[in-house]
């Protein structure tokens, strides 16, 4: 029974022993543990404060983000329709120098072409010279076999080649 019903001096010593820890603890350790607790507390807070903090730094890198995202948006838009401008220019600029040398070389032909037909104009006059005066000649033969009519052909041509000579009065 010993062990269920303690004896009075065990209980005594007990509660003196009791309240010297609990005075030290109360003294030195309670002290100790409130301030490790209110540290934490503390540092929670400030945590929390920190993570606010970073959240609100964060909502405004996310804004500038959207801003610079949209500038770049901008001027990408800018940039193309630079680029359009630039391109629809050059391509204006090569069509005309395009028809440019088209005209010119159509041009050149034109002159080559009337140069051509003049030279064969001038080939076919020649020919059509030469065959006259191949039909001429054998028809002057055929009818001027005597020599007598060679004579009056040949003096009537000095007198007429005479005639168109002199200056006229």
């Amino acid at each position: 029974m010993n062990l269920i019903t303690p004896d009075s001096g065990l209980v005594v010593w007990m509660t003196i022993i009791f309240a010297i820890v609990f005075f030290i603890l109360a003294k030195f350790g309670f002290p100790v543990i409130t301030s490790m607790v209110k540290k934490r507390n503390d540092k929670i807070h400030d945590s929390l404060a920190a993570a606010r903090l970073a959240e609100e730094k964060l909502a405004t890198l996310a804004q500038q983000q959207q801003e610079l995202l949209e500038k770049a948006r901008v001027e990408q838009a800018a940039l193309l329709k630079e680029a359009a401008a630039a391109r629809d220019n050059l391509i204006t600029q090569a069509k005309q120098q395009a028809k440019e040398e088209a005209d010119k070389i159509i041009q050149n032909a034109r002159l080559e072409i009337a140069a051509e037909r003049e030279d064969a104009l001038r080939d076919v006059r020649r020919q059509v010279a030469e065959i006259s005066l191949d039909v001429a000649e054998k028809v002057m033969r055929k009818t001027l076999q005597d020599t007598g009519e060679q004579a009056q052909l040949v003096d009537r041509l000095i007198e007429e080649a005479s005639r168109s000579t002199r200056p006229e009065s």
